[in-house]
């Protein structure tokens, strides 16, 4: 009573201590710890790497649309260049530039016709073009699509016309055309043209000769930028190296740029505020046109894609951490429950009731150690029945022992005795028969040892042959193969002798004619290999799928019999005891000839098998092939033992 109340009275932390806890409440605390703590720093983490990609992608994506549309703008501006180019080269604007005063009214007019086909065919194929016009350096021009507004108008004081002269022979784009006195048949606003110059000079004085003027439409730019379109409020806009306006869509709310806001960068980002709005800027300038294109979108549509992410992701957790613990008490309770239920169980079985059985029907590891328990119980209990068993069998094998010591030696007596009475009366035929029978005999018992030498068997199956071939005569003829080297090494006894039985009984004597039984016995690759060939009849293919079926069979059950006796703690007699009872019945069999190959159903070959089989395991036995009208082949596979008992690999 006092041990009682003292463990009743354990001191109330120790009680609750996390080791002390039983199993389902130490695994409701883990599950809870995995699965929510987790699920917090997910969404947490999950949320912050969620807005840094969207941030990052989002340019990203933006600056590959502004290069896309940048490329396009250098495209048009490249043919735009390149067709000042070609009209810098062209002899009739050379001679319009240079002003060749010899050349009569008529040549002039000519030439002049010709510099303006030229011209015109640039503007005919190149639809982005407005206009194109040549200036010489006395203030005269040549263009069928420009003309000076003023015929008094000097031209070359143009400020389009300085900025060439400034450039030295380089092509610029100049934005679009402002105070000037030029304009195009189809009346261009200056907001509808951009316009592009290029100073020609004379290639040996350097001297500029003229200005070549070209002017492109802005819808060309325009609907290069409008097919852009950034989420559902974002637009494109083009300004130039002052931050004059190229293209800039009236959604923006922005009549002119400020390029201090880019500070000197030819890409980036950044967020201004514009007539209340927050506006996210995304920029990449062009090296070939100077324009810089710049992306602009609100950030509150960015910032409610970001919110509806955070929002999913956050119900996401809630539902993860709900679903948690919902999980952790079920699975909890479906771990503990089989759990006490087999300790249970167990504590039956230590009390001594061995009848008691796991009644759980699961597949899991808990599941799988109940039958594993039903098993040991089952096994121990057979256990305690196989050692009465076998104690009794002692009992009865030593009576038998000493039963059956006469005998032998009776039959060796009486053996050597009519052996004797038929040499005295001259029956040769006889007395061989005899020998071999006595030889038979002795090697068969062989004082009851289960191995034998190779070389005893062999001699074993040749005394079995001679008392056959008195029998048969010619019909049988046999060799005998003994591979060098191999004749001291151990087998089971009595293995050769029934494959043989079975090829004179279903071969050699369902054979016309004569025919030939041929023993061989070597070692190959660490193991022996005994043959027994036969000319016979052989087998048809469903007889020999059915022997092979037998065989397989015995291998199975064979195999298990010999694991289960060579494991520890079991019957340590077991391997020897069961071959040596196998082998005795064998004996018998070989003395009693033909009785033992059951008429064809191979009996004598799957009761070697069997032997082998519980001895060795499933690794050794016998492989049959046969063909019929050909032979039969029986290989029988036996491990190499050596003296000490040590089997090789």
């Amino acid at each position: 009573m006092r041990q009682g109340r003292k463990r009743d009275g354990m001191p109330f932390m120790r009680r609750f201590m996390f080791r002390n806890l039983e199993i389902r409440y130490k695994l409701l605390v883990h599950f809870l710890f995995i699965s929510i703590l987790p699920s917090l720093a997910l969404g947490v983490l999950t949320g912050w790497t969620v807005d840094s990609i969207m941030e990052r992608q989002m340019n990203e994506n933006t600056l590959q649309l502004i290069d896309k549309v940048n490329r396009n703008l250098e495209f048009y501006v490249s043919n735009v260049q390149n067709t000042s180019y070609l009209i810098s080269f062209n002899p009739e604007i050379q001679k319009f530039l240079r002003g060749d005063r010899t050349a009569d009214k008529t040549a002039q007019a000519s030439s002049v016709y010709e510099a303006k086909k030229f011209l015109q065919g640039f503007t005919t194929l190149n639809s982005e073009m407005a206009g194109i016009m040549v200036v010489n350096s006395q203030g005269k021009y040549i263009s069928n699509d420009m003309y000076a507004t003023s015929p008094d108008e000097d031209l070359t004081l143009e400020r389009w016309y300085q900025e060439a002269v400034a450039g030295r022979g380089i092509f610029r784009m100049i934005g679009h055309p402002a105070n000037r006195h030029v304009t195009t048949h189809a009346d261009y606003k200056s907001s509808e043209v951009v316009s592009a110059v290029r100073a020609i000079l004379d290639p040996d004085t350097q001297r500029v000769l003229g200005v070549v003027l070209i002017d492109l439409k802005l819808r060309v730019i325009s609907e290069t930028a409008k097919d852009v379109r950034l989420g559902k409020t974002g637009y494109l806009m083009v300004v130039d190296e002052q931050g004059e306006p190229i293209y800039i869509p009236k959604q923006v709310g922005l009549q002119s740029f400020p390029i201090a806001w880019l500070h000197g960068q030819s890409s980036g980002s950044f967020a201004r505020e514009v007539d209340g709005r927050k506006l996210q800027f995304i920029f990449r300038g062009s090296s070939f046109t100077n324009w810089t294109t710049i992306a602009v979108f609100s950030t509150s549509e960015s910032g409610r894609e970001v919110r509806q992410m955070r929002l999913y992701l956050g119900s996401f957790v809630f539902v993860v951490c709900l679903l948690g613990t919902t999980a952790s008490f079920a699975l909890s309770r479906s771990i503990s429950r089989p759990i006490r239920r087999l300790m249970m169980f167990m504590q039956r079985a230590e009390s001594g009731d061995l009848t008691s059985r796991y009644w759980g029907g699961g597949t899991d590891e808990v599941g799988m150690l109940g039958r594993s328990f039903n098993s040991m119980l089952t096994k121990i209990n057979d256990l305690i029945g196989l050692a009465e068993r076998q104690e009794r069998q002692k009992r009865e094998a030593e009576l038998r022992s000493l039963q059956a010591q006469i005998k032998p030696h009776f039959l060796y007596n009486t053996l050597d005795t009519i052996q004797w009475m038929a040499r005295k009366q001259g029956a040769e035929d006889v007395t061989e028969m005899v020998e071999a029978l006595s030889r038979l005999f002795r090697i068969g018992l062989s004082r009851g040892n289960e191995y034998i030498p190779l070389g005893e068997e062999i001699e074993h199956v040749r005394s079995y042959l001679q008392i056959q071939k008195i029998r048969y005569k010619d019909k049988l003829g046999y060799t005998l193969e003994l591979a060098p080297g191999i004749s001291h090494l151990p087998v089971l006894k009595i293995i050769l002798q029934p494959i043989v039985e079975n090829a004179i009984y279903h071969g050699i004597k369902e054979r016309r004619g004569p025919g030939t039984i041929a023993v061989k016995a070597e070692r190959l690759e660490g193991r022996l290999v005994l043959t027994v060939t036969d000319d016979g009849a052989g087998m048809s293919a469903e007889k020999l799928a059915e022997l092979r079926r037998k065989l397989e069979a015995v291998s199975d059950e064979g195999a298990q019999d010999a694991d289960v006796a060579r494991k520890p703690g079991g019957a340590a007699g077991a391997d020897s005891g069961a071959a040596a009872g196998a082998g005795a019945v064998a004996a018998g069999r070989a003395v009693g000839g033909a009785a033992g190959s059951g008429s064809g159903s191979g009996y004598g070959l799957v009761n070697v098998q069997e032997r082998i089989r519980m001895t060795f395991g499933s690794g050794y036995g016998i492989t049959v092939t046969s063909e019929p009208g050909v032979g039969t082949t029986v290989v029988l596979t036996h491990p190499i033992i050596h003296e000490d008992g040590r089997k090789e690999p």
